[in-house]
């Protein structure tokens, strides 16, 4: 029997499968089943499903038990992502201190084994281009594991490690993307106190990767303000860069008080100028208390809705110009009458649509949407992201719901 509290001094890979036959020695053929077991790690970018991919790939391949063991000073030292009989396992603080030692002397890259009785453990580090992400243990009750077995488990490792790698690449781009588009919604612009507005964003799945979805709100002279709802094309940093880039431009271009049409207008111009900027679908509405309308232009963005007094939805038919950054121009307003009764919503494709439908079925379900008479503008965004399952939604969902208020006490000439 072996005795695991003793000190964890294995041999190198020289001594690994002690008088195994040159047969053993040499390599396995890398046979179309060994193809289907690699091909079977790093189906995602979470490292914690490659690690468990791994481990149930080195147990399917040479039995007993194996788990991805940290090794840094400062992680815990425990197994995780075990397969098979975690009894079979050496004491996990052994193991970590051997491997420690290893790194300091430079080798990352040995096969270290422990046999003798009915029980043999080998470790594989889990290092790529100089990164180390750990230690791959296997253990098993029976004959020493061959060169062969080692050879391969390294090849395991060094692969799974690989796909670690791009995953906590992909985690850093992820937040930092994240980052940028919560820090350029977080300060959208204030409508006049005589609005209500309330806005939500979510970004699909449970990705931190976002696209180019936002919302904006623009004081006007007069008391009256700009709503924007716009969708750059893509998802990732790109889109959110240029999302940003639009929104800058659109907040320059609104301070001179121009209607919609030709706010959009000016945006898709200075868009088609640069080569390399994604096109855009924008929705303008700009809302009058004073008259009670709303004035509205659409570059290739799907019509805003309607809520009545009584909850019932409906559509509005704003005239439908080229996405932003073509260059072809050929924006129409239309203004609608709107009372303090009414609650206008604007959004993003992610809110309604669906792959496996035509987009008219999918405006005909948010059409259906009822909702309870006198809700607020929150109480309504709530509604219908949850009527219309927005947390499941193929896109990014961005959705801005405003409402004018039913007494007017602002100057004639609020400038904000």
């Amino acid at each position: 029997m072996v005795d695991w509290s003793q000190p964890f001094r294995p041999p190198t890979v020289d001594a690994v499968g002690g008088a195994a036959s040159a047969r053993e020695t040499r390599p396995p053929a890398v046979s179309a089943a060994l193809r289907s077991a690699v091909g079977g790690i790093g189906t995602t970018l979470d490292e914690n499903t490659t690690c468990a991919e791994l481990t149930r790939v080195a147990v399917a391949q040479a039995g007993g038990a194996a788990a991805v063991l940290s090794v840094s000073r400062e992680a815990q030292t425990e197994y995780r992502a075990v397969s098979g009989n975690q009894e079979l396992l050496p004491d996990a603080q052994q193991v970590a201190a051997a491997a420690r030692e290893a790194a300091d002397l430079g080798e990352n890259k040995a096969v270290h084994q422990k046999s003798g009785g009915p029980r043999t453990a080998l470790w594989v580090p889990l290092t790529t281009a100089g990164h180390h992400y750990g230690v791959l243990v296997c253990a098993r009750a029976e004959a020493a594991y061959t060169r062969a077995e080692a050879e391969f488990m390294t090849f395991l490792a060094e692969h799974a490690a690989s796909h670690i790698r791009h995953a906590r690449e992909h985690d850093a781009v992820s937040s930092i993307i994240g980052k940028l588009q919560r820090a350029l919604l977080a300060e959208p612009g204030r409508p006049h106190p005589n609005l209500d507005v309330a806005i939500r964003y979510l970004p699909v799945g449970d990705s931190a990767l976002v696209g180019g979805d936002w919302c904006e709100t623009i004081r006007l002279h007069f008391g009256r303000t700009l709503l924007v709802v716009g969708d750059v094309m893509g998802h990732g940093l790109e889109a959110a860069v240029d999302m940003s880039a639009y929104r800058s431009a659109l907040r320059y271009i609104a301070s001179a008080d121009l209607p919609p049409h030709r706010v959009l207008r000016q945006l898709d111009t200075m868009a088609s100028e640069e080569s390399d900027r994604r096109p855009a679908t924008c929705l303008i509405a700009q809302i009058d208390p004073n008259r009670s309308q709303v004035t509205m232009a659409s570059a290739g963005h799907l019509p805003p809705a309607v809520i009545d007094a009584e909850g019932r939805t409906s559509l509005l038919p704003v005239p439908v110009g080229p996405p932003l950054g073509t260059g072809l121009g050929g924006y129409e307003p239309a203004t609608f009458r709107l009372d303090p009764a009414q609650t206008l919503l604007l959004f993003t494709d992610g809110l309604v649509e669906h792959r496996s439908e035509d987009i008219d079925q999918s405006l005909d379900r948010l059409a259906g949407v009822g909702f309870k008479a006198g809700s607020d503008v929150q109480e309504v965004l709530d509604t219908v992201l949850a009527r219309l399952d927005a947390r499941h939604a193929e896109d990014d969902v961005a959705v801005l719901a405003a409402r004018l208020q039913h007494r007017f006490g602002y100057p004639q000439d609020t400038r904000g």
